[in-house]
């Protein structure tokens, strides 16, 4: 957590919003909400960065390992992987050569349509993704043990409220002069 203020919202003052407003109660409350969101995801951003650097490997290149092993039998269709990570094909191909060349992944023949292929994460892909987010996962876990039911409830809830809220956030067009 070294790179990210150990402070709690509490410890903040009252004007530490950048642009939450600073009203007294219910407002302050929510504030006091949002600033320890944005600092859970400024230490997961950070613990991100961390990881990536560990295994020498960019963030798409981390994302694309971590949709694979969340598959079935570890593989996707490199189109799918396009689709997922938002990227062109040539990206893909290019950041799949990487990780085939690094043993986290390797393409096999489709069974079905020797025209296409499949990605499939390796052994070591899977050991080694494991190895290195297990210790966190299971810190969070704990965290997320710890509460009780109803707070597990509340907080899924606003999860899942933030989510919509951000998801429904319109991409500002700044017009040019």
């Amino acid at each position: 957590m070294a790179d990210v203020d150990a402070q709690t919202s509490e410890d903040l003052p009252a004007t530490a919003g950048y642009w939450y407003d600073d009203s007294p109660g219910h407002r302050e409350r929510a504030r006091r909400v949002l600033e320890a969101l944005r600092t859970y995801r400024a230490a997961e951003s950070a613990m991100r960065r961390r990881t990536r650097d560990s295994m020498s490997m960019g963030e798409n290149e981390l994302l694309a390992l971590r949709f694979l092993l969340r598959q079935p039998d570890h593989s996707a269709r490199p189109a799918e992987l396009v689709k997922y990570l938002g990227v062109t094909s040539a990206s893909i191909t290019t950041m799949l050569d990487r990780l085939e060349k690094s043993g986290r992944v390797e393409r096999v023949a489709n069974p079905t349509d020797r025209r296409s292929i499949f990605v499939k994460a390796t052994a070591h892909a899977d050991d080694e993704v494991r190895e290195t987010l297990g210790r966190m996962h299971g810190l969070m876990y704990e965290v997320a043990v710890d509460m009780s039911p109803d707070a597990q409830e509340h907080v899924v809830d606003f999860l899942r409220r933030m989510s919509d809220a951000v998801d429904d956030v319109a991409p500002v067009v700044v017009a040019s002069d």
